[in-house]
């Protein structure tokens, strides 16, 4: 069977569960040999053991994604050991309050901007030079449509995303003369533990699964993926301008 994503390295914040879990699965399947960074060992030790199943390779690195110098230090030892990066998945997030604005606490504000935000320009920041060491480097961040539908109740989360989607479209312009392409992701409703704890009232068995959802993420990070400064709409199917979302 072919591995598109053979000898290539592959990084996934968040991947201890739900899409990340999914995707740095799938991301091995590949071929490639998965850096997967989560809080929790025990999600990190069982993704592991079915990465193991498949014939595949991981890295666990154990990091709060707040942890600045962490992740700085993360980027050094891939210099080291690989010299370069091929793939980058920001998928780590929190959803936060959800809340009228004038109710939400600054430190529940600082929390989820520190994780949603802030550690994506740190990993961007960090892995910038990797990224481009590589033959194909490919970026993708996990975005919400929150961040351009602007609901009742939902600010943080949806600035948080917002501010990530500005993020991207920074980076793909300052990649855009290299071999790094850069795109964010929109999932929509999916059956994790997040949007469950979120939207209590919704049925999780109409939504689909991460790993259905993860599988359409693999193709942002391959090679022939040649679009950049876009967002990929699940529901969609396709590539969308950032301006298109409504």
């Amino acid at each position: 069977m072919s591995k598109p994503l053979s000898d290539r390295i592959a990084l996934v914040t968040g991947a201890s569960r739900g899409i990340g879990a999914s995707l740095a699965l799938q991301l091995a399947e590949a071929g490639a040999h998965v850096v997967a960074v989560a809080r929790t060992v025990g999600g990190l030790e069982e993704l592991d053991d079915q990465i193991k199943s498949i014939g595949g390779s991981a890295t666990l690195v154990p990091l709060d994604m707040k942890d600045m110098d962490g992740i700085a230090r993360l980027a050094l030892a891939l210099h080291e050991r690989y010299g370069r990066l091929d793939v980058m998945v920001g998928n780590a997030g929190v959803l936060g309050p959800l809340s009228p604005l004038g109710h939400v606490e600054p430190k529940d504000w600082d929390n989820l901007m520190a994780v949603n935000v802030t550690a994506n320009w740190q990993l961007i920041r960090t892995m910038d030079p990797l990224l481009k060491a590589a033959p194909a480097g490919r970026a993708v961040f996990i975005s919400s449509a929150l961040s351009w539908l602007a609901r009742a109740y939902t600010g943080p989360y949806a600035a948080s995303k917002a501010a990530l989607n500005a993020l991207v479209q920074t980076y793909a312009a300052e990649t855009a003369t290299t071999n790094v392409k850069v795109n964010a992701f929109n999932p929509g409703p999916t059956r994790t533990k997040m949007y469950a704890s979120g939207w209590p009232g919704v049925d999780q068995n109409t939504l689909p699964g991460p790993d259905v959802v993860a599988k359409t993420i693999v193709p942002l990070c391959l090679a022939t993926c040649t679009e950049s400064g876009k967002v990929y709409d699940y529901r969609a199917g396709k590539f969308l301008a950032f301006t298109e979302p409504q």
